[in-house]
């Protein structure tokens, strides 16, 4: 279960760099681990109960679209060779569950690369590693869900879009997190809730006059390698500083831009 922190400094008590505890939100992957050993997914053990509606409505959604596979092919726009995404779907009330840390699959969770963390590591990441999800707004890394093909951009007929159903709910619900929030996800998740106040980090090359540009083809990777770093260091930065420390320390390159602003350089 998360851990417990007392409330958090008003605004006029807490100066603006400092942190209780960090929370590093990440994108999800199309991609799933298949199968898992654990019970079927219970909504009410899931991070942010709250969301909850939210959660069933989409659910009930995706189960009954299943029974229409080209519907689902279309609605997800995936291909006839991914059917089997639509039984996933199908099953998704009643199939095995693991933590949300193993079913996520990938660029950016082979860096991460959870497999590799020692006991003390992992129970660490669990708590301060959150996915945010289509389907189930945003999970911890503990919370144990099925597989599903839920995408942010896919536009299910029973819902009008996944923006109009989330935002109303997600935010409000992210916004009673005590934690600090490092925001590594992806436009299109990062459009379904907004997060202010949140850390922001823009991987970045530079060239030989100095001029940096926006990396995408190791983006994920190099997110995934500073989510490691935050979230298995023994001690918990105190400030938007202490998370650039904490990354330097572990040899990557990161600047701070801005209030809540970083840039993390590739070696490209």
């Amino acid at each position: 279960m998360p851990t417990e922190i007392g409330p958090a400094p008003t605004s006029a008590e807490q100066p603006a760099d400092t942190l209780l505890v960090v929370l590093v939100l990440l994108p999800p992957s199309e991609t799933k681990a298949a199968g898992g050993d654990g019970p079927p997914v219970d909504l009410e053990n899931l991070f942010l109960p709250e969301l909850n509606p939210v959660r069933a409505k989409l659910g009930d959604a995706l189960v009954d679209l299943a029974r229409d596979v080209p519907a689902s092919l279309d609605a997800l726009d995936i291909s006839r060779r991914q059917e089997h995404e639509v039984a996933r779907n199908a099953e998704l009330w009643s199939s095995p569950t693991v933590p949300a840390l193993l079913r996520y699959t990938g660029v950016l969770y082979d860096a991460l690369d959870v497999a590799g963390f020692r006991r003390a590591q992992l129970a660490r990441a669990q708590q301060r590693l959150a996915v945010a999800s289509a389907l189930f707004g945003v999970v911890r890394g503990d919370d144990l869900i099925p597989a599903y093909r839920l995408s942010g951009g896919s536009a299910l007929p029973a819902v009008a879009s996944l923006r109009g159903l989330w935002r109303p709910a997600l935010e409000p619900a992210l916004a009673t997190i005590d934690e600090l929030v490092v925001d590594l996800r992806s436009g299109t998740y990062a459009s379904l809730a907004r997060t202010p106040g949140s850390v922001t980090v823009r991987v970045v090359t530079e060239d030989a006059t100095g001029a940096r540009k926006t990396v995408s083809h190791h983006n994920k990777a190099y997110k995934g390698r500073l989510a490691a770093v935050l979230a298995t260091v023994p001690r918990e930065p105190s400030t938007v500083g202490g998370l650039v420390s904490a990354a330097r320390r572990a040899g990557l390159t990161v600047e701070r831009t801005g209030e809540r602003e970083l840039e993390l350089l590739t070696g490209l």
